[in-house]
């Protein structure tokens, strides 16, 4: 075997940041000093590694010198302090209007991940893999998310079956919270996926299914332009997430962690940003 030096490309305030946590969590469940194989820094390392270059785990429990059920465990226990932290959607709201923001951006994405067994009916009683989203021809799992105008990320929702479409899965997270705000002032621009979200949540107008033949008024295709323009920057949160924390481009853990992972995600580039 050789040995070679690495450096992790990531800002140390951000290690120290995420180590603090780690420690924090030893503290209160009474973990005796020195028990453990890692320290919370060297523990901190390990998942920012993850978490940057997507690196297997157990390569990583190589290199730090532990067991790979170890890696894994400790692995599981930063996403879980980390995805702990994650703003909470009334909070970023609120915050939102106090610095007098116009609007927001929703969208979702699919973190790709492992085929997983899990079938389930859909609404024509056809069998169909529940982890699969046809619009994407991939598994994984449907993460909505909220931006600010520039595309800066805001927030992100729990993980729902890569079969669940985006608006079933705004319903089930943050629409509600979202006409609240519109309602005070700050509306949502969304794709055209999200139409007949309600009011407030602004998105281009498409032609029903079945009426090609139907033209578009030229008011109504200025207004879809209008929108798609001012949403275009809220597709750079996903993308920030995605190429900054390059594990959420395909998850090799359970999908069912998806969501606490592009929380914890999430936490860790608003303590880079």
């Amino acid at each position: 075997m050789v040995s070679y030096a690495a450096m992790l490309d990531v800002p140390r305030h951000v290690v120290e940041f995420l180590a603090r946590l780690p420690a924090g969590h030893r503290r209160r469940i009474g973990t005796p000093k020195s028990s453990r194989a890692l320290g919370p820094f060297r523990q901190a390392v390990l998942v920012l590694r993850w978490f940057r270059e997507g690196s297997c785990v157990h390569c990583l429990a190589r290199d730090a010198g532990i067991s790979q059920a170890t890696g894994y465990r400790y692995l599981h226990e930063g996403v879980d302090v980390l995805a702990g932290q994650a703003p909470d959607l009334h909070r970023v709201l609120a915050e939102c209007r106090q610095q007098g923001m116009n609007h927001l951006i929703l969208d979702g994405t699919l973190i790709e991940s492992d085929r997983v067994a899990g079938v389930h009916l859909n609404a024509a009683g056809k069998e169909v893999d529940t982890w699969y989203s046809a619009k994407h021809k991939a598994f994984g799992a449907n993460v909505q998310f909220v931006s600010a105008p520039d595309g800066t990320p805001l927030w992100v929702s729990d993980g729902e079956p890569g079969s669940v479409p985006d608006i079933t899965a705004a319903r089930s997270h943050c629409l509600p919270a979202l006409y609240k705000a519109a309602a005070d002032g700050l509306p949502t621009l969304a794709d055209a996926g999200y139409q007949g979200a309600g009011i407030g949540i602004h998105h281009p107008f498409k032609k029903p299914r079945g009426s090609s033949h139907l033209r578009i008024h030229p008011d109504t295709r200025t207004r879809n332009a209008l929108l798609r323009s001012v949403r275009a920057l809220g597709e750079r949160a996903a993308a920030e997430l995605k190429e900054r924390w390059r594990t959420l481009k395909r998850i090799t853990l359970s999908p069912g962690r998806i969501g606490a992972i592009a929380k914890a995600a999430l936490v860790l580039n608003n303590a880079w940003r």
